[in-house]
């Protein structure tokens, strides 16, 4: 059935694309994530395993938003680790750094959604795509905000 939401095909193949590498950066992150909540260790250790748990858990319940926002649009979501290592701009960690290591790359992946975020708004501006608008506004806060908080843990 054809979509008539305001939004024209070429446009939501653009925001869809867009949040498409969101989607795979955002995954990228929750795995990264979750690997240092299983291996962290030294002094921190507690504070940096529930710290690590609880941003995982929000990063897993963003990407059912960021993917079903994609479908919603009229696209595929991508849903495989070969797609997402192709559209992230997040690398994996190699081997069990060390925590503060591990703070380090977890900045860089924050940092890392937020930029690509930004990169999505002009195309979701010129459609006028409000629902898509909201939901990046969203979630650069959280993106923001918790690299602002893991910044804090390493001065």
């Amino acid at each position: 059935m054809k979509i008539d939401i305001g939004i024209g095909e070429k446009d939501r193949k653009t925001i869809a694309e867009g949040l498409s590498r969101v989607l795979a950066d955002t995954y990228t992150l929750y795995l990264k994530t979750h690997n240092f909540h299983w291996n962290v260790t030294g002094p921190q250790f507690n504070t940096l395993h529930l710290m690590f748990m609880e941003q995982y858990t929000e990063l897993w319940n963003a990407v059912d938003l960021v993917a079903e926002r994609i479908r919603a649009l009229g696209h595929p979501a991508p849903g495989s680790y070969k797609q997402f290592s192709k559209l992230s701009s997040i690398s994996e960690a190699d081997g069990v750094p060390k925590a503060k290591e591990m703070l380090k790359q977890l900045v860089a992946g924050h940092e890392a959604v937020a930029k690509t975020m930004r990169k999505v708004f002009p195309s979701t501006e010129a459609a006028h795509d409000q629902p898509t608008m909201d939901l990046l506004t969203q979630r650069l806060q959280v993106h923001e905000k918790t690299a602002w908080m893991l910044r804090s843990m390493l001065a």
